[in-house]
């Protein structure tokens, strides 16, 4: 049944992929975007699109008028490294412009939001590898405490206010349309520095792992999130962990780069392995991942052979 859906980051990477999808199955959708971090270029025409911070107190006007049904929020600051230089500045968009979009949500009677929350920087270094939802969350980094807060609002307003969510745990996600200049990804930065002659760097020895886990397949978790009649906090991964010396090499290989193996220190702080347990997702949520590494690898190195940022 068709729906009015609130993307707030729809101009970003992942956010922009998910108004595509909505608008395929015949929904209406609005997109906020400060476009701070997201691009116009990412936008779909047929999405209506507000300009405006997720601070902002004018959000109050937009859900007023086009009166959302669904909510998913993916705006946030996503650099870990600049939630650790700046906490207070992180957690002024990444808490209190949450919770202007919880309000709102809670104001306007949205029946669900979907919330994008993170896996590995919430579990932080975990023993337990693939990591399921209730191993204890001890995050390393402000961004990873940003996220867990959140997800305790979310409980809150559920108890308190009766508003549905599910907060989905993502893994490191990669893919088309994902920024190359950024800290966030080191795929979209190897393509891009391989494809452009420009010389990639590997920070620390490469052998700390990530779980990388496609973005159809996340937009895929998003929409069953909505669909199916299931709340609460969960998982999505691969729950299969792969080196960053690897991810070098087989997008060598792909880009035919000439590019040498650099090292540099590691960077302070950074986790040395995470993996994503997508049990509960697979279970309650009929997802699974559909993509291979090397399937979702060749998909992205294509789209930055034609679009480099």
């Amino acid at each position: 049944m068709p729906r009015t859906i609130l993307v707030t980051g729809g101009a970003g990477f992942i956010g922009s992929h998910l108004t595509d999808r909505l608008l395929k199955e015949g929904h209406k959708v609005v997109v906020i975007d400060n476009l701070a971090t997201g691009k116009k270029e990412n936008l779909n025409s047929k999405a209506k699109f507000y300009k405006i911070d997720i601070c902002s107190p004018k959000i109050n006007q937009i859900f007023k008028k086009e009166k959302p049904q669904i909510v998913f929020h993916y705006a946030a600051q996503i650099d870990v490294r600049k939630s650790a230089e700046d906490p207070i500045g992180d957690a002024k968009i990444n808490i209190l412009g949450s919770l202007n979009i919880l309000e709102n949500c809670q104001k306007y009677k949205v029946k669900k939001l979907i919330f994008a929350s993170t896996g590995g920087a919430i579990y932080g270094e975990a023993n337990i590898i693939p990591t399921p939802e209730d191993y204890p969350e001890y995050p390393l980094s402000p961004y990873g405490i940003e996220k867990l807060t959140i997800d305790k609002y979310l409980n809150y307003y559920y108890q308190v206010f009766s508003l549905p969510y599910v907060s989905l745990r993502l893994a490191n996600i990669y893919g088309p349309r994902q920024n190359s200049k950024g800290e966030a990804g080191v795929v979209a930065i190897f393509c891009d520095k391989m494809l452009s002659g420009e010389q990639p760097i590997i920070y620390g020895d490469g052998n700390q792992t990530r779980d990388f886990v496609f973005v159809d397949d996340v937009v895929e978790a998003n929409l069953l999130a909505m669909q199916k009649d299931k709340m609460g906090i969960y998982n999505i991964g691969t729950a299969k962990e792969t080196d960053i010396n690897t991810i070098f090499r087989k997008l060598k290989k792909l880009t035919k780069s000439n590019c040498k193996k650099i090292h540099s220190p590691a960077k302070t702080g950074e986790q040395k392995r995470s993996c994503l347990d997508y049990t509960k997702s697979k279970k309650e949520l009929s997802w699974q991942p559909r993509h291979s590494l090397e399937r979702g690898l060749r998909k992205t190195v294509e789209w930055f052979k034609v679009h480099r940022y």
